[in-house]
């Protein structure tokens, strides 16, 4: 008998271990001893455990080998107990190794019997430190998965479960045995199983770990609550590299979730606010606010948002105490993340609808309190809607939860914002009614502001063109066309004004001018200042004169201002006699000529005192055309004024058509959106 062979055993093949597995680990040895002591069978790895090669090892006394003298009578008897009693017998015992040490070894022996009925004592034997160290490791291993608190299971190549952990049959709410032999679909039937097991084969096919996944679902632990759970995926390979399965851990996240989702949703509420401070309110245009309020909340607060404001309080007669009956809203604004059937059930800008008491926004006017309707439910929309088809066609864009909330300033409810969900799948909560609010509470006192210079505005340019003269007379030898357009920019207008003013002889005089500021104050200067123009025309002085006397006049209106070019037509001579105070030159356009401007002698603005002004006789023929203007037509803040002179020359030179439609063209042309200033403009042909 040899080394690798047994009685009994012959043409057997054996089928080697590959790689290094446990036994590997273990060094495990295999010893056969006969009846009478001899060493049959010594294995690789018992030379390895003691030291002796298996020629040194066959056919001799394994007592003599291997055991030290003060031991062999018990391992003699160990001996006879196992090979006549039949008993099979475990623990450790003392064995000498080669170089003379003596080590501790873990021996299992048990009794062999071969075809022919003989007798044979085999010997199981591994180190005992490395025996340790694997129950050690194994007792930790298994500890580690029965007490830890992350659910652990293994899946095999078929993904089928293996072995599941207590802590996981606790997150499954499904005993461990029932997991066995069963895969995730057929376990957890409310979870994507789809989506896990298409990441399960992806780890198994590649061999790279997925980590931190999160997953949402439902478990037989809590079938009525949504949960989310960390996974985390490796792939099991045997020490030769053979795969085994899939390793799955598992945590329940939720809380960690929510937090996260809380804390994400207190920035991004955060960040809204910090947006509506810097978008609404940029200019004191109500429609522009309301605009500006709806564009912020669409689409971060509500799919479908609209600004509605009481028509009283536009028209500054809304009384102190609400109402009881219904109301009359103003739409100013409303804005739809995307395309949705819900937009066109909503009033357009700029349209007026009555809403009876029992509808939400005019109760929500009334109380000055949020309406909040979570759910939305068929008998609602008839509450929300302005109609019964406009309650149609919410219902069909699926419209599930409303949100109204009051646009308070100054103690004063304005109107409502007014918020409807239908592709955002979560209702309205208590944190988007404290949002909404909020942003509704800062737009309100912008509109409000913008209702009131608006209002304060429309006086001013009331009074303005109240002060502006009508419709030109009937002129001898002369054909006008005249324009004045408030500043867009401002809440204000400014004290530009211009006058045709008839005097004897045929003669006529042409007036334009600016009172330097805004308002109605500005407003009122220019009307006293052209009453005065109109009062010194009709004395037949010179236009130098005129400048003269309004300049004293001008002294004495607290700190005011004024340009002004006063120009006279003289039809007999064919020329106009023009004096100029601090005003931009007007522009000659010969009937056979190019436009130029005319050169004058500038004096200082009326006002200033002291200044000394001068008539210049201009020619002026039958076609030729005068045309005289204020700064807030040419003037930008980007542009030389030089560039402007020449652009509006330029397009004098190419306006050869009726004064009117000249008019309109530089006013199209030159002017600016949102101009801060305003404009006036009179254009004068001489018809001889």
């Amino acid at each position: 008998m040899t080394a690798g062979s047994f009685p009994g055993t012959a043409g057997r093949v054996g089928v080697p271990l590959d790689g290094k597995g446990l036994l590997d680990v273990l060094g495990v040895a295999a010893v056969v001893v006969d009846d009478r002591g001899r060493i049959v069978l010594w294995s690789p790895q018992a030379e390895d455990l003691f030291g002796f090669g298996a020629d040194e090892a066959l056919g001799r006394y394994v007592a003599r080998l291997i055991v030290g003298e003060e031991h062999r009578e018990e391992a003699l008897r160990l001996f006879g107990e196992v090979l006549h009693g039949g008993t099979t017998w475990s623990g450790t015992f003392p064995v000498r190794h080669k170089d003379g040490t003596d080590r501790q070894v873990e021996f299992r022996n048990m009794r062999l019997t071969d075809d022919r009925g003989d007798l044979y004592a085999l010997g199981i034997a591994a180190d005992r430190s490395a025996v340790e160290r694997v129950e050690t490791e194994l007792a930790l291993s298994d500890r580690l998965v029965t007490q830890s608190p992350i659910g652990l299971a293994l899946l095999d190549t078929e993904l089928r479960y293996v072995l599941v952990n207590p802590a996981l049959e606790r997150i499954n709410g499904v005993p461990a045995e029932l997991h066995v032999g069963r895969r995730i679909g057929d376990m957890l039937p409310m979870l994507d199983a789809g989506g896990l097991e298409a990441a399960l084969r992806t780890v198994l096919t590649t061999g790279v770990p997925l980590l931190d996944h999160a997953t949402t679902g439902r478990t037989p632990a809590d079938p009525e609550h949504d949960h989310v759970w960390s996974v985390s995926l490796s792939r099991l390979e045997a020490a030769e590299g053979r795969v085994l399965g899939v390793a799955v851990s598992v945590i329940d996240v939720t809380e960690r979730h929510r937090a996260d989702a809380a804390a994400d949703r207190s920035r991004r509420r955060l960040a809204l606010i910090a947006d509506a401070s810097a978008r609404v309110g940029t200019t004191l245009e109500v429609e522009r606010t309301a605009d500006e309020l709806a564009s912020v909340v669409v689409p971060e607060l509500a799919d479908i948002a609209a600004v509605d404001v009481l028509d009283s309080v536009l028209a500054l007669r809304r009384p102190g105490a609400p109402e009881e009956g219904p109301e009359l809203f103003r739409a100013l604004a409303v804005k739809a993340a995307g395309r949705t059937e819900a937009l066109p059930a909503a009033d357009p800008p700029g349209a007026v609808a009555m809403y009876g008491a029992d509808r939400l926004v005019t109760r929500c006017v009334h109380s000055g309190l949020p309406v909040l309707v979570e759910h939305v439910g068929p008998g609602d929309l008839s509450r929300i809607a302005r109609s019964p088809q406009a309650a149609e066609l919410l219902a069909r864009a699926g419209v599930h939860s409303y949100l109204a909330v009051p646009l308070i300033a100054r103690g004063e409810v304005l109107g409502a914002l007014d918020l409807k969900r239908d592709r955002n799948a979560l209702p309205f909560d208590g944190d988007d009614v404290l949002l909404a609010t909020e942003l509704a509470a800062r737009a309100a006192v912008s509109i409000d502001n913008a209702r009131w210079y608006q209002s304060v505005r429309n006086s001013a340019v009331t009074l303005q063109r109240s002060l502006l003269p009508g419709a030109p007379p009937d002129l001898t030898g002369l054909e006008i066309a005249a324009r004045y357009q408030p500043a867009q920019a401002s809440s204000e207008v400014g004290g530009d004004w211009y006058d045709v003013i008839p005097l004897p002889d045929d003669k006529t005089a042409l007036v334009v001018g600016d009172v330097m500021g805004s308002g109605i104050d500005a407003a009122a200067t220019m009307g006293r200042l052209r009453t005065a123009t109109c009062a010194f025309a009709d004395l037949d002085l010179s236009p130098a004169q005129v400048l003269r006397h309004l300049d004293r006049i001008t002294e004495g209106l607290e700190h005011y201002i004024a340009t002004c070019l006063f120009a006279v037509h003289d039809p007999v001579r064919g020329r106009c006699r023009i004096a100029n105070a601090g005003h931009l030159p007007p522009v000659r356009v010969p009937a056979d000529g190019p436009a130029e401007l005319v050169r004058l002698s500038t004096g200082v603005p009326l006002g200033v005192g002291g200044g000394r002004f001068h008539t210049a006789r201009v020619p002026f023929r039958p076609g030729d055309r005068l045309v005289l203007y204020t700064d807030g037509l040419i003037e930008t803040r980007h542009e030389a004024i030089d560039e402007r002179l020449a652009l509006l020359v330029g397009l004098l030179d190419e306006a050869r058509g009726p004064l009117e439609e000249t008019c309109d063209l530089l006013l199209r042309s030159l002017r600016r959106p949102g101009a801060p200033d305003d404009v006036a403009l009179l254009i004068a042909r001489s018809t001889g």
